[in-house]
């Protein structure tokens, strides 16, 4: 009987246990944000995006350019090379590798990991992005939301938990 009763005892103070954490977890309140329509909305980004797309056009036309004129030299070196004296063959083929390794050396520093366009990225976009955050939290605490995902990594969201609107409007209205 004494049995019983610790059972019983343990069994009502874990449901009471449990019945309190389930309680607080549903005192959760999800949001859900398209941060890329938001984004899209601000012209700031709009602005920083597109001088991004022109450097990198512009850096790609560069690269294009070297890639041409090396693809050039190399055809009249293949034309010229069995008339060529070893001297001046060998001249050539160390004009076409440094031509190759400035052209390579372009791209890296340009397009690679790290490279000028992604630090130019970085430096435009980034306190851009820092704005749609705290636009984002500013909504989230008038809310009283304490959990804001991205529509892009939920796999579903019913759209009455969606703040996207709410953030644009905040962001327009500047704060």
């Amino acid at each position: 009987m004494k049995k019983f009763f610790v059972l019983g005892v343990v069994t009502l103070i874990t449901f009471i246990f449990a019945n309190n954490l389930y309680s607080q977890a549903n005192t959760v309140k999800l949001g859900i944000v398209d941060a890329e329509t938001i984004l899209k909305e601000m012209p700031e980004f709009q602005a920083a995006d597109k001088q991004v797309r022109e450097v990198g056009q512009k850096w790609s036309d560069t690269l294009n350019i070297l890639r041409e004129d090396l693809k050039k030299k190399f055809e009249v070196y293949q034309k010229q090379s069995s008339m060529m004296a070893p001297d001046q063959k060998a001249k050539e083929e160390e004009s076409l590798q440094a031509m190759n390794m400035q052209m390579m050396q372009f791209q890296e520093e340009k397009f690679g990991q790290n490279g000028a366009l992604d630090k130019l990225r970085v430096k435009l976009l980034e306190p851009i992005r820092e704005k749609a955050r705290k636009a984002i939290e500013e909504v989230a605490k008038e809310e009283k939301i304490t959990l804001v995902v991205d529509k892009l990594t939920a796999v579903y969201s019913d759209a009455k938990i969606d703040i996207t609107f709410k953030v644009i409007d905040k962001i327009k209205r500047g704060n």
